[in-house]
C-alpha cells in the first residue's frame, strides 16, 4: 500500500470518529431534552392532581358549612311558608277553574266568547265585556295598525308578530269577561294603581 493509501485511510478513520462522536453527542442531547420534557409533564400533571384535589375539598367543605349555619328553627320557618304559599296558589287556582267552568247566567259574559273573539278579531274582541274607556280606544288603534301594516309590513313578517299578539288578546277578553262577571259591569284591565280608581266604564 503507497503513502497515498494510507494517508486516505486515516482520514476517513478520522472522519468516521467525528462522525460517530457528533451522532453520540446529538444522541446524548436528545435523550437530555425528552428526560427534561418529561420531568416538566410530570411536574405539571401532578400540579393539577393537587389542584383537583383542594377544589374538592373546598367543594365538598361548603355544603357542609353552609348547612351547620341553617338553625332548625328557620328550616321550620320555611317549610311553614312554602306550605301557606302552596295552599293560597291551589286556593286561587280552584276558584280560577270553578269560575270558568260554571255555567254564565242571566246578565253575565261568557268568558268562551270573550276568548275565542278576541283571539279572533284582537281588540275588537274586548268590546264584548271590557271597560268602552280601553276597548274603544284599544280597537280603533288596531284597526289603523293593521291597515298601515297591511300595506307597509309583508304578511310573512306579520305572522311572528300575530301568533304571540293575538293570544295575549284572547287571554286579555277571558279577564274582561271574568272581571265583568265578578263586579257586574264593565272593568278597566290596565288601569294603573299609583292613579285613583274611576268608576266602571259603561
Amino acid at each position: 500500500m503507497s503513502d497515498d493509501d494510507e494517508a486516505v485511510m486515516k482520514r476517513l478513520a478520522v472522519l468516521e470518529a467525528e462522525v460517530k462522536a457528533k451522532a453520540n453527542t446529538d444522541q446524548a442531547r436528545k435523550e437530555a431534552a425528552l428526560a427534561k420534557v418529561r420531568e416538566q409533564r410530570a411536574k405539571q400533571a401532578a400540579e393539577r392532581d393537587s389542584l383537583r384535589e383542594r377544589q374538592a375539598e373546598l367543594v365538598t367543605k361548603k355544603p357542609a358549612a353552609k348547612r351547620d349555619v341553617v338553625t332548625h328553627d328557620e328550616d321550620e320557618e320555611d317549610d311553614d311558608d312554602g306550605i301557606s304559599s302552596t295552599l293560597a296558589l291551589a286556593k286561587k287556582a280552584h276558584g280560577v277553574r270553578q269560575e270558568l267552568t260554571k255555567k254564565p247566567k242571566a246578565g253575565e259574559k261568557s268568558w268562551v266568547t270573550s276568548g275565542v273573539a278576541s283571539l279572533l278579531l284582537g281588540p275588537l274582541g274586548w268590546l264584548y265585556a271590557g271597560s268602552f274607556r280601553e276597548t274603544i280606544p284599544a280597537s280603533a288603534a288596531w284597526l289603523a295598525f293593521g291597515a298601515l301594516a297591511s300595506k307597509i309590513i309583508p304578511f310573512f313578517l306579520l305572522m311572528p308578530v300575530l301568533m304571540v299578539a293575538m293570544p295575549l288578546s284572547g287571554i286579555a277578553g277571558v279577564l274582561y269577561a271574568m272581571h265583568y262577571n265578578r263586579k257586574g259591569s264593565r272593568q278597566r284591565l290596565f288601569e294603573r294603581k299609583d292613579k285613583k280608581q274611576l268608576p266602571a266604564g259603561k
